[in-house]
């Protein structure tokens, strides 16, 4: 069966039971249909003096196209921990129609553990990413009405881009303006796919809607004449943009298909942006279940590194501990082994590939202090040659591995770490044995540090290259952003996901390789300074055969062909 044909065949239950069992009445939620809802911000409101449930964080290695199923995992894990007796809850990101058309596909988990209703989630869910496509192009067409009617405000420079929920390449550079009509300003112009826009950022990071509007407001759009900033505010644009917004601020309520709460926000990429949910979607989750599992995007050197040393830092909070997740096919393909070879058993393409894993665990035990657990997501392809190798490896690393089959299985496969978590949080004699204790992250850099300093230690101590080479242009918008009094700010680096390298290609890690950042652009709104390195692209294109190819309605209204 496929992912879509699992999801249908189970029953779900109507989200004001799911609701219900989390403790949240019907008039604290709004209905979207039988199975979606909003949250109230007064559920938050009403239990923010309540203690913390505990927060488990799950990333991956760098991955591949042959996918880790990182999603899965952390669904796997949550109706893990329910099957186990334990009010768990999910708070993950929303998908966006990018890669859904693309080249991933669907991000709502697969085979036996998925959020559902999986096709809306996967598509236009509750309208939230919609929203925000809306609020930053009604602040471009703000900026170009503005420059139409006299340009007031001086805008010589435009750095606002408009933005679309699609891959699109073509847009990546366009023209603008080109009708010749009176008073019309041609001007070049480009798009983000929407889950890069700034605005994407912001409302994951804003605390409620009078920081959203806040934040809204100090969103830079350009440079004046005298080469001083020019704010939205100045503009009057944050109350309409806030307006646009106002639901899409609300979590967004369904389930897993066992009938675990899971809790869907926000949807930034990790390579591009900062990867994480709404700060409001964990901090709401953190005070409904005993424990909350949430994801952050791509390799930890993306996600996980942003989550804590931007999202956590914003927050306050810490994760109580960290699932690294990893395939056997997976490492294998770090270690060289061709795609076609990829389901053999090949211990020396483990070997050589398992220093993708070792590197994350040594980032996030020893430089981030935090407790970690590989889950590995077996295969059928996965010899016991190949598991007991990885296992003992790990054991020189004092490090815990776990097996889950939560494809095949869904929650029945994902006991073992669930128990294994719950001693890992819980637990003092095996927390000791296990892992380092902290009570506090240790963030990559302090804020005082200069961008620079900041954007080299992360390159050092994460990504671990020999250094960084930044362009001309990326030092002078360095210079320029902090004679603006920007220099605290942390930093998102926008990098290929595939390697902890700036290469793409260079998927084995190997060489003294540089982190080369071409340009730096401050997010004054979000609240952080993007470093763009290699080239990585902040609008993504189409693959040669499009997962749109495949997707497809029937007579009776059911949708096919998502996977």
């Amino acid at each position: 069966m496929t992912d879509i044909e699992i999801a249908k065949s189970v029953e779900l239950k109507r989200i004001t039971e799911i609701a219900k069992n989390l403790g949240i009445e019907e008039e604290e939620i709004e209905q979207y249909g039988k199975y979606k809802a909003k949250i109230s911000s007064e559920v938050y409101e009403k239990r923010k003096n309540k203690e913390n449930g505990k927060l488990i964080l799950v990333t991956a290695i760098n991955p591949t196209p042959l996918g880790e199923g990182k999603t899965t995992i952390s669904i796997a894990v949550a109706d893990g921990l329910s099957k186990i007796g334990k009010k768990s809850i999910l708070a993950l990101r929303e998908p966006s129609l990018g890669p859904v058309f693309g080249i991933k596909g669907g991000a709502a988990g697969g085979g036996r553990v998925q959020v559902a209703p999986m096709e809306d989630i996967n598509l236009h869910f509750t309208g939230d990413i919609h929203a925000i496509t809306a609020a930053n192009n009604l602040l471009s067409s703000l900026i170009d009405n503005h420059i139409y009617f006299g340009n007031e405000l001086k805008i010589k420079e435009v750095t606002w881009k408009r933005c679309v929920d699609l891959n699109d390449r073509q847009l990546r550079v366009v023209d603008t303006g080109l009708s010749e009509e009176k008073n019309i300003v041609p001007r070049r112009d480009g798009f983000n796919i929407t889950v890069a826009s700034e605005i994407m950022a912001i409302l994951c990071l804003a605390t409620d809607i009078e920081d959203l509007k806040e934040k809204l407001g100090n969103i830079v759009i350009g440079y004046n004449e005298e080469g001083k900033p020019v704010y939205a505010r100045d503009l009057k644009a944050e109350g309409a943009m806030a307006v646009l917004l106002k639901d899409a601020i609300k979590p967004n309520l369904v389930q897993t298909l066992e009938h675990t709460p899971a809790i869907i926000h926000g949807g930034p990429f990790a390579n591009i942006a900062h990867g994480c949910n709404s700060i409001i979607a964990t901090k709401m989750a953190l005070k409904l279940g005993e424990y909350t599992i949430t994801e952050a995007g791509f390799g930890a050197d993306l996600g996980a590194e942003k989550f804590l040393d931007i999202k956590c830092r914003k927050a306050k909070i810490k994760p109580d501990a960290v699932v690294l997740v990893a395939t056997i096919k997976a490492l294998k393909y770090h270690g060289g082994v061709p795609k076609e070879d990829i389901q053999k058993e090949n211990m020396e393409g483990l070997e050589k590939g398992l220093k993708n894993l070792l590197t994350h665990i040594d980032n996030l035990k020893n430089r981030y202090g935090l407790k970690v657990i590989v889950a590995l997501n077996r295969y059928l392809s996965d010899t016991d040659r190949e598991i007991s190798f990885l296992e003992e490896e790990l054991k020189k690393q004092n490090v815990l591995l776990s097996l889950v089959e939560g494809w095949a299985k869904g929650g029945e496969g994902a006991v073992d770490i669930a128990n294994k978590i719950v001693k890992l949080t819980s637990d003092t004699e095996y927390i000791n044995e296990f892992s380092m204790v902290n009570k506090e992250v240790n963030y990559v850099y302090p804020l005082e540090d200069d961008i620079k300093t900041k954007i080299e230690k992360i390159a050092t101590k994460i990504y671990h290259a020999a250094g960084v080479d930044f362009t001309h242009e990326a030092i002078e918008n360095i210079e320029k952003i902090q004679k603006l009094g920007y220099k605290e700010l942390p930093v998102c680096i926008a990098k290929t996901q595939y390697s902890l390298s700036d290469d793409p290609k260079n998927l084995t890690d190997e060489g003294d390789y540089i982190i080369h950042i071409r340009d730096v652009e401050l997010k004054a709104g979000a609240g952080f300074v993007v470093a763009l390195a290699g080239k990585i692209m902040t609008m993504p294109g189409l693959p040669r055969v499009p997962a749109a190819e495949t997707i497809t309605i029937d007579k009776d209204g059911n949708v096919e062909g998502i996977f």
